[in-house]
């Protein structure tokens, strides 16, 4: 297998009169972690859509090597499936029904909802459901994951959480992973290559290395200095900074 699962070159995407991507070049190694930013509309979501397959470039080449899954913002999970059924649509390549409830019942210990297996996504806190969809992207063997804000829709202490929670199951269940987010903080957090894209039509204006161990504390002086010096690419250091201490007030109140 390639020691780069995921290739672009020089690939650009347009809609009709938009152009959305230009150019855009970028390998992604064998267990690699890359977090993708740029300013809201840029087309980070069209880009995932491309390495995923599912969307086709106007121009330019990609290669992929290797079985890609995905995991949106919202869940995706069937509301009529239980947890445990749910999980068990990643393992449906297996034949044998009792391996497939075996990996079920080690994917319920790895994501921590044991006794949960019998519940319906309803009857689950949102940040249980996402690490169910979690769970079902890290069954069996796939390559290649996707994240398209996986976080977003949960609140702040939720998604400190769930990046931890990651970066446990990466650590556990390594994969190569692309990810798409508004979060710098997340970005810096769980990334060891962060990518910013410029307005639209997105070029990559700059990158990234972060070289630390996950899981990492916001507070590690190697995540602070990479929101910093993203947060100078983006124009938008000084903003954060008013937003940190609110959320850092907020936390203490």
């Amino acid at each position: 297998m390639s020691s780069k699962p995921l290739q672009l070159e020089k690939v650009s995407r347009s809609f009709g009169p938009v152009e959305v991507l230009r150019e855009i070049s970028l390998s992604i190694a064998r267990g690699e972690f890359v977090a993708v930013v740029g300013p809201s509309g840029c087309g980070k979501t069209t880009l995932l859509n491309l390495m995923s397959g599912f969307d086709q470039p106007s121009s330019g080449l990609i290669a992929r090597d290797g079985q890609v899954r995905m995991v949106y913002q919202q869940d995706g999970l069937f509301p009529w499936l239980t947890v445990a059924e749910n999980i068990a649509l990643g393992l449906r390549h297996l034949k044998k029904q009792q391996e497939q409830a075996r990996q079920t019942d080690e994917l319920l210990r790895l994501i921590r909802l044991e006794g949960f297996e019998s519940h319906y996504p309803h009857q689950l806190s949102g940040g249980m459901r996402q690490r169910v969809e979690l769970a079902r992207a890290l069954a069996g063997q796939s390559d290649i994951l996707l994240l398209d804000e996986p976080f977003s829709a949960l609140d702040y202490l939720t998604r400190l959480r769930l990046r931890q929670e990651l970066a446990r199951l990466l650590d556990e269940r390594p994969r190569t992973v692309a990810l798409v987010t508004h979060d710098i903080e997340e970005a810096a957090q769980l990334a060891d290559r962060v990518i910013v894209l410029s307005e639209r039509p997105a070029q990559i204006r700059y990158e990234l290395s972060i070289a630390v161990k996950r899981p990492r504390d916001l507070t590690h002086p190697e995540v602070v200095s990479a929101i910093h010096c993203i947060l100078t690419e983006l124009g938008i250091e000084h903003d954060h900074e008013r937003a940190a201490g609110k959320s850092l007030a907020a936390l203490t109140e």
